[in-house]
């Protein structure tokens, strides 16, 4: 069954728009498990604008299912993720001032760094995952780094899926038939919305995990968080 990952970014983005403690990151990640997350995924950037270095050391002894810290594997992410003891560390290479996450890994070029890192991470018992296009070069480059998972980079499939979803779902149903076949597991994301998550899955039931943010927070300002999470998870249901 794939699980549902909520990325509690946006939740610190508000915080920080007004200063203060007010929503706190904290909190939510107390009630997105309450309500169902079987995860919490956090991707702290080097300018904090929304999730901070000490949000994420406030959080990990709240967290009783799976904390999930997405970043550029720099010597700052790096300590965050071995101080805290991340359950999964996923591996994006987003430059200092990315506004989001528009890419995947080059596995080939940057295979050795990878490798290094994964090696390090791996060392201390945190599972890895690396982003990556839905391209087969790529998904064959992160095996050969070591990692034990690739993240498809989902916003390609989230943007032709209203015009033709199984166009749109094509490439990503053979990058993981090939992950699979190589021993990788599979997780998902970014722009996956209560349109398209479902077909997603029912398409590829062999997506371990789906890391969610932005939609599902814009959803729970009209729904409702615990409402949001259960809408969401009744689209990953098998």
């Amino acid at each position: 069954m794939t699980r549902l990952s909520v990325n509690i970014n946006k939740i610190a983005t508000l915080r920080n728009s007004r200063g203060g403690l007010t929503p706190s990151v904290t909190e939510a990640a107390i009630n997105c498990q309450k309500f169902g997350a079987q995860g919490i995924t956090v991707h702290p950037r080097p300018d904090e604008r929304h999730i901070r270095l000490q949000d994420v050391y406030a959080i990990k002894p709240h967290i009783t299912t799976e904390f999930n810290i997405e970043g550029y594997p720099d010597d700052r992410f790096l300590k965050l993720v071995t101080d805290v003891r991340a359950d999964q560390a996923t591996l994006v290479p987003d430059g200092p001032g990315q506004l989001t996450s528009d890419h995947g890994w080059d596995t080939i070029k940057h295979k050795v760094f990878l490798k290094d890192v994964i090696q390090q991470l791996q060392s201390y018992g945190i599972r890895t995952s690396v982003f990556v296009d839905a391209n087969l070069k790529m998904v064959e480059g992160a095996c050969e780094t070591g990692t034990n998972r690739i993240e498809l980079y989902t916003e390609p499939y989230a943007r032709d899926y209203a015009t033709n979803p199984e166009k749109a779902i094509a490439p990503f149903a053979e990058a993981a038939k090939l992950a699979q076949k190589l021993g990788l597991q599979i997780n998902a994301g970014h722009d996956l919305n209560l349109r398209n998550l479902k077909y997603l899955t029912d398409m590829i039931p062999v997506i371990e995990e789906v890391s969610i943010g932005h939609a599902l927070i814009a959803d729970a300002l009209y729904m409702g968080l615990r409402s949001a999470i259960q809408e969401y998870l009744e689209c990953i249901k098998p």
